[in-house]
């Protein structure tokens, strides 16, 4: 299927549903940016910045979050003086949950969402494993040595998706040089990885291998149940 012309003009006929029209987009986004135009709005899709969906017969849709992408050019270009590929690039950025910096490379957020006390359902989402992380963004997010990380990853305690390591990774690596402190190095931590495995297989039993509401409860129970049965087999004062 031929790829669609950016510089294009819409057809004729009725205006595209389920999203908006490029007319309609220009109309919104010109009450913040006066000077935009529909030649802006394709020269900027045709640059790649902003991928809107086309319905059978050529329309733009765009959506709610595109909408969001046009927004942050057009400030970044007008509020800070940005060119259009270091904008890509925050937009790269931030479609792998990452904070474009002002200067210097994008950074992982400085915190991971933590809940005080015993887990609960809600501490399962998938907000930390939506991060893609480089090596190097790892290492930087999580203050730990390159040496470190090659152990945790030897021993399966961190594993890499393609070129890209999750959120989860952040949190893994940092627990881990704590631990290391106390002379518990990443080869003895399998013991965690073999019991993490165990428990995401029973829960699979109950829910299948898809994420759902339901796994993230099921999750939040298992690890409430691991810290209960550590802190009674703990020696008392």
């Amino acid at each position: 299927m031929a790829k669609p012309d950016p510089s294009a003009p819409e057809p004729t006929g009725d205006a595209p549903a389920g999203g908006r029209g490029i007319g309609e987009v220009l109309q919104l986004l010109q009450a913040e940016f006066a000077d935009v135009t529909i030649s802006k709005i394709r020269f900027l899709e045709a640059e790649g910045l902003v991928t809107p969906a086309r319905t059978a017969s050529g329309y733009r849709k765009f959506s709610a979050a595109d909408l969001d992408r046009l927004r942050y050019v057009l400030t970044a270009q007008r509020d800070q003086y940005l060119p259009l590929k270091v904008i890509k690039e925050h937009l790269g950025a931030i479609d792998r949950g990452l904070q474009p910096a002002a200067a210097g490379p994008p950074v992982a957020p400085s915190s991971l969402p933590q809940t005080p006390g015993q887990p609960v359902a809600d501490d399962f989402g998938a907000a930390s494993t939506e991060l893609r992380l480089t090596r190097d963004e790892l290492l930087a997010a999580a203050g730990v040595p390159s040496e470190l990380l090659d152990e945790l990853e030897s021993h399966g305690l961190v594993v890499a998706s393609g070129n890209h390591y999750g959120g989860d990774a952040i949190v893994i690596a940092q627990v881990a040089a704590e631990l290391a402190a106390y002379g518990l190095e990443p080869r003895h931590l399998r013991a965690f990885r073999t019991a993490a495995d165990r428990e995401v297989g029973l829960i699979e039993q109950v829910t299948g291998p898809r994420r759902t509401e339901q796994t993230a409860e099921l999750a939040a129970l298992t690890v409430r149940l691991h810290t209960a049965l550590v802190r009674s087999r703990l020696p008392r004062s």
